[in-house]
């Protein structure tokens, strides 16, 4: 038997398990995902908070994570995927504007831009910008749709530095503070990341009922006009 033929096949990485990137790729796993994610209008499936939560988790001695993974490597690499990532959305929506979104054909894609833009009309430019990071897929279309709208450079520039570090700071250092706390809670990292991904939900599934009781109530409203 041959060298080549005896020595192990590497593994095949999962995009949506945030242990596998980071197992196979470390910190610059974070920073592409987090890049890709709130950047390019491709990475809107990507799992950013539950990477971010579990990397905390990971950067805890004693856990069971990628050798070599520290608190001060991921905050660094997660602050500058997302940083990144948010500055070149908005600069390609500035250069492409809606074209972009309208060539892609997911539905969930195109409700997360009716939202971005919906958040953006309600809260205002600062606020809209922070809270979009807390949204699955509303992070990746507000930062293009921002560029897209006409809002100033400037402005995006500040909020979503301040909604960035918040965000992956945040969830990293809640990863941390939980792994710090109960020992051996990387055995149970799977029902916790679940969580996680269905809190990050909330917030998208409240806008949806809020959104649909509105039209209702439009509806009604029209139905009662003579």
């Amino acid at each position: 038997m041959s060298v080549l033929s005896s020595a192990p096949l590497p593994q095949a990485v999962n995009l949506l398990d945030a242990g596998s990137l980071l197992g196979t790729f470390g910190a610059l796993g974070i920073t592409v995902v987090l890049f890709a994610e709130t950047g390019l209008l491709v990475g809107f499936f990507l799992p950013g908070d539950s990477l971010l939560f579990t990397a905390g988790v990971l950067c805890v001695p004693g856990a069971h994570g990628p050798v070599g993974l520290s608190l001060p490597q991921v905050l660094t690499a997660a602050v500058a995927g997302a940083l990144l990532g948010a500055q070149t959305g908005y600069w390609i929506g500035r250069r492409g504007g809606r074209a972009l979104l309208a060539r892609s054909s997911a539905e969930r894609l195109h409700e997360g831009a009716a939202r971005a833009e919906a958040l953006l009309g309600r809260y205002g430019h600062g606020r809209a910008i922070v809270l979009a990071r807390f949204v699955p897929v509303v992070r990746t279309v507000l930062n293009p749709l921002a560029g897209a709208l006409g809002v100033p450079a400037r402005s995006f520039t500040v909020w979503q530095t301040v909604g960035g570090v918040v965000w992956t700071a945040g969830l990293v250092l809640a990863g941390y503070g939980l792994g710090s706390s109960v020992p051996n809670v990387d055995r149970y990292l799977l029902p916790i990341v679940a969580v996680v991904v269905a809190v990050s939900l909330i917030p998208l599934a409240a806008e949806v009922i809020r959104s649909r009781s509105r039209s209702r109530a439009r509806r009604t409203a029209e139905g009662d006009t003579p």
